[in-house]
C-alpha cells in the first residue's frame, strides 16, 4: 500500500508516534533549535526551480509516475463541482494530480502552473499521450515560481484580485449541501479567478520565510468561497527522520542530495500560516498510513496532512 493507493487513513495513532521520536535518543537533533552555521550556503529561488526541474525530468515517467487517483476520494467536491468549474494547480510537476482530476470531472478546467518550463512540457506530453482530446483542451499549463512572483494578472487581474462580494463558485460544501450553485461573473480582462486551488506537496519545497507571500497569493487567485485543497507532508514522516543532520537548513527544513528541499508541517504551523492569509480553516488532520517496503519487508509509517481552506465570501 502507498500514497497513490490510500487516500485517507488513520493507520495509528500520530500523538503515539510524536512520543516514540521524541524519546528516541538517535533523532534528538530534528528537536533542535536550528544554528545557521557558514557550512550551509544560501540558496536561490532559481537554484530551488532548477533542482525540481531535473527531479521531475528524472522521474517523469515509469514506475514513478503514479497518477493521485485517491485526491477525488478525498477532495469530492472535485466530482461534485459543476460547468466550468476552474481549477489552479501550483506546482503541477508532470501532471500526477492533474490527469486523475481531468479524466474524474468532465466540467473542470486545469490551469496548472510550475516553476520550471521543462517541467511543463513533460507533464502536456504524458496528458496527450492519454489520447483523449476533451483532456487536452481541458489542461492550460503556464509558466510561474508562486514563491517569488504573483500569479499573471490574466487569472486574477488587480480588480479580482481585491474584490470579496463576487456570488460563489460552482460547487457545494458539506455544510451547504443541496444549495443551488451559481456561477462567479468574470472580468473582461481575465477569467475571474479560480474555484479551487490545490497545493499538493508543493508548500513543502518553499523555503518556510516565503510561505506566507506565497499562501497570501494563492488567496488572492481564488474566487470569494473558493477552496484550497492541501496535502503535504507531516511531521514525523519517514521521510523526514531519515535525513541526516547536515541536512538541516532550517528548523523541520531538510535539503536532499539532488538539492530539492522539503519542509515537514505540524497542524499549528499550518493553522498559522493560513489563517494569518485570510483563510477559514474548514478541515486539518494527519493522515497517517503503514506500509510494507517489498524489497526490504520494512514497515514504513508515512505523516501526509490533509487539509481545507475557505476564501471567505466578504
Amino acid at each position: 500500500m502507498g500514497e497513490d493507493a490510500e487516500y485517507f487513513s488513520k493507520d495509528f495513532d500520530w500523538e503515539e508516534l510524536r512520543i516514540r521520536v521524541e524519546n528516541d535518543p538517535l533523532l534528538q537533533y530534528h528537536l533542535l533549535p536550528f544554528q545557521p552555521c557558514d557550512s550551509i550556503p544560501s540558496v536561490s529561488a532559481e537554484a530551488d526551480s532548477d533542482a525540481w526541474s531535473r527531479f521531475h525530468l528524472r522521474h517523469s515517467s515509469g514506475k514513478f509516475f503514479k497518477e493521485r487517483r485517491y485526491l477525488l476520494k478525498e477532495f469530492p467536491e472535485l466530482v461534485s463541482c459543476k460547468k466550468n468549474c476552474k481549477v489552479l494547480e501550483v506546482g503541477c510537476g508532470n501532471g500526477s494530480t492533474a490527469l486523475p482530476i481531468l479524466r474524474g470531472n468532465e466540467n473542470i478546467v486545469i490551469y496548472a502552473c510550475d516553476c520550471s518550463t521543462e517541467t511543463l512540457e513533460r507533464a502536456k506530453e504524458i496528458i496527450n499521450d492519454v489520447g483523449i482530446a476533451s483532456l487536452k483542451d481541458r489542461f492550460c499549463p503556464f509558466y510561474c515560481d508562486f514563491s517569488t512572483s504573483k500569479f499573471p494578472t490574466w487569472l486574477a487581474c488587480n480588480s479580482c484580485r481585491g474584490n470579496t462580494s463576487l456570488q460563489q463558485p460552482s460547487f457545494t460544501t458539506p455544510e451547504k449541501e443541496g444549495s443551488q450553485a451559481t456561477e462567479s461573473e468574470e472580468s473582461e480582462c481575465c477569467i475571474g479567478g479560480v474555484d479551487f486551488l490545490t497545493l499538493i506537496f508543493t508548500l513543502s519545497a518553499v523555503p518556510l520565510q516565503r510561505m506566507p507571500a506565497s499562501i497570501r497569493e494563492c488567496y488572492m487567485a481564488l474566487k470569494p468561497g473558493g477552496l484550497l485543497l492541501f496535502r503535504d507532508y507531516g511531521l514525523y514522516d519517514m521521510t523526514m527522520l531519515r535525513f541526516g543532520q547536515d541536512q538541516r537548513v532550517g528548523f523541520r527544513e531538510y535539503v536532499r542530495l539532488d538539492g530539492t528541499r522539503s519542509y515537514f508541517f505540524c497542524l499549528n504551523t499550518l493553522r498559522d500560516l493560513f489563517v494569518t492569509a485570510g483563510f477559514v480553516e474548514l478541515e486539518l488532520e494527519y493522515c497517517c498510513v503503514k506500509s510494507l517496503n517489498r524489497r526490504n519487508g520494512k514497515r514504513m509509517e508515512r505523516v501526509w496532512v490533509h487539509g481545507k481552506f475557505q476564501k471567505p465570501v466578504s
